[in-house]
């Protein structure tokens, strides 16, 4: 009950926090002005990450590994609905990492591995050299 949650909530300790506002404000304006040279490519990336962290999306990649299937057959693997397939299909096809054909009434996604290649190396790149260096 809510009565339950709220009593456990008062022992959780909260997390360290500074007392004063800004310690250093000369590297806060430094890291701030870098942070927003870089927002393009950090939106970019959080997109491309957010897609990648959503489940259905992510084994959808996996299922078409190595072969093409219509959206009823992928909905199948998923044990999701057409409509939800359907729909997580569209938002990868739309970041151009799916090629979707129709036959007849028949809609078909195959993955394209060069490009979902190329983007995750881009953001390994992007993340690795800022964190290793």
């Amino acid at each position: 009950s809510v009565i339950l949650i709220l009593s456990k909530m008062k022992d959780i300790e909260p997390a360290p926090q500074c007392q004063i506002r800004s310690f250093a404000p000369e590297k806060v304006a430094i890291v701030r002005e870098r942070l927003a040279r870089q927002e393009q490519e950090i939106e970019r990336f959080a997109r491309v990450f957010d897609s990648l962290g959503n489940r259905n999306r992510l084994r959808i990649l996996l299922a078409l590994e190595h072969e093409e299937l219509c959206v009823c057959d992928v909905a199948q693997v998923l044990k999701l609905s057409v409509a939800a397939t359907s729909h997580q299909l569209r938002a990868l096809h739309e970041r151009g990492w799916l090629k979707m054909r129709n036959d007849g009434k028949m809609v078909y996604y195959r993955l394209l591995p060069n490009v979902l290649r190329e983007i995750l190396e881009q953001g390994k790149t992007f993340l690795g050299d800022r964190i290793a260096s």
